[in-house]
Parts: structure tokens; C-alpha cells; sequence
């Protein structure tokens, strides 16, 4: 199996960033130069892409984790943080955006049996900051949002 089958076999089953590629290719073996010819020829044909490894973690993500999360995966697996910033912007709507965070507070209400963000004792708010935190949100931000949300109604 030549370098470009074994890169394709890869790219048939799931997406790869470039580095990802790179680094399978190293492990199996292959010239590290055979390995930039045949990603470059890659890219060219479209079969492997980097922005669209990133629109599909962001839309995988969307409504589960927060930009955090998503940026930190997009690192991990060697994208540019200026790559991912770009398709953010174009990927991310606002208002699926805001009808997300409006399901994960409805979650994050039931599953702390909370009846109203204002009165939350330290105990309770310490496990909900953990949940949003690991999560990637930025839980400061995100209650004094949706505490201001309950006051407008």
C-alpha cells in the first residue's frame, strides 16, 4: 500500500487535519517529503480539507461544549488558531447559538432541580460552575446572562 491509498483508506472512514495525516504516515513509515507531496495532492483534489475538519467539530459540538472546548480539539489536532477563528465566525449563527444555550440552561436547571438562578446555594453553584466549565463555557458570563434574561421577564 502506497502512501496516497494508505491516506485515502484514512480519509474514507473519518476527517483528518494535514498533521494528523502526517503524523500516520510518519508511523507507518513514509518519506516525510512523500508525505507533503501526497497531502498537498490531497488538498488540491479536495479529500482532505482542515476548514472542513474544523465546520465539522464546531457543528458537532454546537450546544454540548463551548468555544473552549471546540478550540482546544482544533489544537490538539494542529490548526491554526487565525483557521479557526475564521470558520467560526462564518459557521456560527447567533440565533442557533442563543437557542442552544437557552436548551443547556433548561438542562442545567433540571439537573440541578433549580427553580430560579438568583438563590442558588455555594454548594449547588460550585457543581454548576464545574459542569459549565469542563463543558467550555465561561460560567460567569453565562449565569450573569441568564440571570438577566429571568429579570427582563
Amino acid at each position: 500500500m502506497n502512501c496516497q491509498e494508505y491516506f485515502l483508506y484514512l480519509l474514507a472512514r473519518q476527517e483528518y487535519s494535514a498533521r494528523d495525516l502526517s503524523i500516520k504516515g510518519q508511523q507507518k513509515g513514509f518519506d516525510p517529503e512523500l508525505i507533503g507531496t501526497t497531502i498537498a495532492h490531497l488538498q488540491k483534489q479536495g479529500y482532505q480539507s482542515d476548514t472542513r475538519l474544523v465546520a465539522v467539530l464546531i457543528s458537532a459540538s454546537q450546544g454540548k461544549y463551548g468555544r473552549n472546548v471546540v478550540k482546544r480539539k482544533c489544537f490538539e489536532k494542529g490548526i491554526s488558531l487565525e483557521l479557526f477563528e475564521q470558520v467560526w465566525s462564518e459557521t456560527v449563527d447567533l440565533e442557533e447559538a442563543t437557542q442552544s444555550l437557552s436548551q443547556l440552561k433548561d438542562k442545567v436547571m433540571r439537573k440541578y432541580h433549580l427553580n430560579d438562578l438568583h438563590n442558588i446555594d455555594s454548594k449547588t453553584k460550585a457543581k454548576l460552575w464545574r459542569y459549565l466549565q469542563y463543558r467550555g463555557f465561561n460560567p460567569g458570563k453565562l449565569l450573569e446572562q441568564w440571570q438577566s434574561e429571568e429579570e427582563s421577564f
